[in-house]
């Protein structure tokens, strides 16, 4: 019977390169752990606007001592984590959706990290514009999956309902961002609660 500590639940969006590092650096952890990771796609900008909508007057507010600094600490992060990121890519924000959907659809297949991998890559390094139906072309040959069954099957309304699901259910569990973890009904936000989320793992197979 699995427990509390047999799972970290990772909500998260591409969009993000906080959420980057976090889906990065969570992989090897859950491996030093032997842990499984329910990966669960969702839309950052549909929780943005129900419950985090200062993030947007954060964006307007333009430069200042702490933004400076929350980019260094991006690089920082990247650097010690092996990725480079480029901060702000040439369209930003980006409309996520439709590499979302894909990683819906290729969860069942198994497919769902190579994909966002490839997604977060292409974004995040190489500065292609996700939304555009070109770079999720091109971001499903980086992952090996079928381009257009991809494409026909993000038109699903199965999988715009799931992906919306996802989001709904973050938003009810008390989350307000990317990249969000639970080990059990324990909450942590961000990249850099990784080792308290490892903490958490031990302690619930502790009991």
């Amino acid at each position: 019977m699995s427990g509390p500590g047999d799972t970290i639940t990772f909500y998260f969006d591409c969009s993000s390169p906080w959420t980057w590092l976090g889906f990065h650096n969570t992989q090897p952890l859950a491996e030093e752990l032997d842990v499984e990771v329910d990966w669960r796609p969702i839309l950052v900008g549909g929780v943005f606007n129900a419950v985090n909508q200062s993030v947007y007057e954060a964006r307007k507010a333009g430069p200042n001592p702490k933004a400076r600094y929350h980019g260094k600490d991006l690089q920082d992060w990247a650097r010690y984590s092996g990725l480079e990121i480029k901060m702000p890519p040439s369209v930003f924000p980006v409309n996520s959706v439709k590499v979302m959907r894909a990683c819906i659809l290729l969860k069942p297949q198994g497919k769902l990290v190579d994909f966002a991998t490839a997604a977060f890559k292409a974004y995040w390094t190489d500065d292609l514009d996700i939304s555009q139906d070109e770079v999720v072309r091109e971001v499903c040959a980086r992952a090996g999956v079928d381009a257009n069954a991809v494409m026909a099957g993000i038109q699903d309304p199965a999988i715009k309902d799931a992906l919306r699901a996802n989001t709904d259910e973050l938003i009810a569990r008390g989350g307000f961002g990317s990249p969000t973890m639970f080990v059990g009904d324990d909450m942590y936000f961000g990249n850099d609660r990784l080792v308290l989320v490892a903490d958490a793992v031990k302690r619930a197979r502790a009991k």
